[in-house]
């Protein structure tokens, strides 16, 4: 089967920083699914593990943690889906990954594709949102209100790949009022697009932004992006009691300018559950096929914004280069191979 990968770690410039592969197509047991991958998606955390994580030994890693496909064989444990079926899913960081035509998945990370999506569009939505789902309700717990604070969400980082699609799940699933954070003029209507309340500049100190707004101390803040160099601001703009949640990679934080608000931070890793194998991992599955209902409905839309072609080794290359930059909005798609 053709499949993109790397044999060394190299920066995105380099020739060989992903290349193009023939590797056998895999088998499915136990709970897995063999899909044939339609379309997928690239997120940060594919720039980062190519930049940083070696193959093994005489072999060339595969990345990739959004796809959409159809599934071709199941496991003889599989019981949620058949060949033919139509699914979208992140997949998890310790198998090989979506850049290749076929791809093992356990079956109870997956979810129905959006029926009213193409498979380009759906691949833009697996990981960002079962992040942003996780955060809100499994960490941050955005329906529990935090006493005294205003029933507001700043999202920091909110024309990314993660915050387009919490500005959505939050305006569609709570009464809160979602301020998102944007830069640039393109960025600040994408937001207010997606249906966030207020706008606010993160290049500029948050904490004076929020507090004109009249609204009051918000009780939630979702950080998704450059969480070290905003988080004496958060802790300046929140209420007490509040909740903090962040998904970036920090090599330090200093979490003390929470102490004196009592104030509680929370990490979100979506592969957690599938790499743990925790008790509840069955939970993506639902969130997913809520999703999909959801989208299938019209409350949701795909934050698919550039295609940049079929899935091979120079597309990638664009697409990674074009992560690397920080400046993308919404999510980069490639289909077909």
């Amino acid at each position: 089967m053709r499949a993109v990968g790397y044999r060394e770690n190299l920066p995105i410039a380099a020739e060989a920083a992903l290349i193009d592969l023939d590797l056998p197509r895999p088998v499915p047991t136990g709970r897995d699914l063999l899909v044939e991958v339609r379309a997928v998606s690239v997120n940060p955390v594919d720039v980062k593990v190519r930049a940083s994580t070696p193959p093994e030994p005489g072999a060339a890693k595969v990345i990739g943690w959004d796809a959409a496909g159809v599934v071709a064989a199941t496991g003889p444990e599989a019981r949620l889906f058949k060949p033919g079926d139509a699914v979208f899913y992140a997949g998890a960081i310790n198998r090989p990954g979506s850049n290749a035509e076929f791809q093992l998945v356990d079956e109870r990370i997956v979810g129905p594709k959006p029926a009213s999506l193409d498979f380009a569009a759906a691949a833009a939505l697996p990981l960002t949102t079962i992040t942003a789902w996780e955060m809100l309700f499994d960490r941050l717990d955005v329906s529990r209100p935090v006493p005294g604070a205003a029933p507001a969400l700043l999202i920091v980082g909110g024309a990314g790949g993660v915050g387009s699609i919490a500005i959505q799940l939050a305006r569609q699933l709570t009464d809160l009022t979602v301020i998102a954070t944007a830069s640039r003029p393109e960025t600040r209507d994408w937001v207010r697009g997606l249906g966030a309340h207020h706008v606010v500049d993160h290049r500029q100190k948050l904490a004076p932004q929020v507090a004109a707004l009249g609204l009051g101390a918000p009780g939630l803040v979702f950080s998704t992006t450059h969480t070290a160099s905003h988080l004496a601001d958060i802790a300046a703009l929140i209420a007490p009691q509040g909740r903090v949640g962040a998904i970036d990679n920090a090599p330090s934080l200093d979490v003390m300018p929470l102490m004196s608000k009592s104030l509680s931070f929370h990490w979100e890793l979506m592969f957690t559950r599938p790499v743990q194998g925790t008790v509840d991992i069955e939970a993506q599955h639902r969130l997913l096929g809520e999703t999909a209902r959801l989208v299938d409905a019209g409350r949701i839309r795909s934050t698919l914004t550039e295609t940049f072609g079929t899935i091979n080794a120079a597309n990638l290359k664009r697409a990674h280069a074009h992560v690397e930059t920080g400046t993308a909005r919404g999510k980069i798609v490639l289909a077909g191979f």
